[in-house]
């Protein structure tokens, strides 16, 4: 194995709280639409409708929005009041503003790390809400380069850590999703570490490898400078 010299992070729900707004947000729409549907049959629909909305609209709370707000069309059969629409662009001007929380162990292993890594945040989602949430964070000044895309795949972490360090072969990749930090990260050549949340979007399931010495699982974000000393 080679010498790592560069981490990539992902922010949401590895960095900070993320997902569960998201599902608070889901159980608030589900509320406004119960004279109409069950629960259970509504959630599957705004699933449905994110599947399908991802690829025009992108991942974050202004695509979520506009899938509620589609998803709500549809159950009523076009006969939903616009004052439940306004109840759903509420939820998510909430979401746009909502305080960003760090995950335990994340500030003082960013500080333990900066000296002997390049330290890099690769997040995607919506441009203006990741600026805010880093901004917000009070994250930023740890990084040494900070990248948003719209999609994390293999060739999107080859670029990047050939941008920021020493290529993919010297670089570990440390995020809560399996599909979209550490599986592309691998197939790139990079260390994938998975760190679980507490919550995972059905969109971002995957299973795990079944077998690679690239590949590791820590259970929270202050153990990663331990996996670096013991692969050191």
């Amino acid at each position: 194995m080679n010498d790592i010299t560069t981490l990539g992070f992902d922010a949401d729900d590895t960095l900070w709280h993320n997902e569960r707004m998201f599902r608070l947000t889901e159980e608030r729409f589900t509320a406004l639409l119960a004279d109409f549907t069950d629960k259970d049959q509504l959630k599957e629909r705004l699933l449905a409708a994110e599947r399908r909305n991802v690829l025009h609209y992108g991942y974050g709370v202004k695509g979520f929005t506009l899938s509620m707000i589609e998803t709500a069309i549809e159950v009523t059969d076009r006969r939903v009041h616009a004052d439940v629409i306004a109840e759903i662009l509420e939820a998510g001007r909430d979401m746009l503003s909502h305080p960003v929380e760090p995950l335990p162990y994340v500030e003082e292993t960013l500080e333990e790390l900066k000296s002997d890594y390049k330290l890099v945040l690769i997040t995607k989602g919506d441009l203006f809400d990741q600026e805010r949430k880093i901004t917000v964070s009070g994250l930023h000044a740890y990084f040494d380069g900070i990248e948003i895309v719209s999609e994390k795949t293999a060739s999107t972490y080859a670029t990047l850590f050939a941008r920021h360090g020493t290529g993919a072969a010297e670089a570990m990749m440390i995020g809560n999703s399996l599909k979209s930090d550490v599986l592309p990260a691998l197939e790139a050549g990079a260390i994938g570490v998975h760190v679980p949340y507490e919550i995972t979007w059905s969109l971002e399931e995957a299973d795990a490898p079944k077998s690679s010495d690239r590949f590791h699982r820590v259970d929270h974000i202050g153990k990663v400078p331990h996996l670096l000393a013991r692969l050191s």
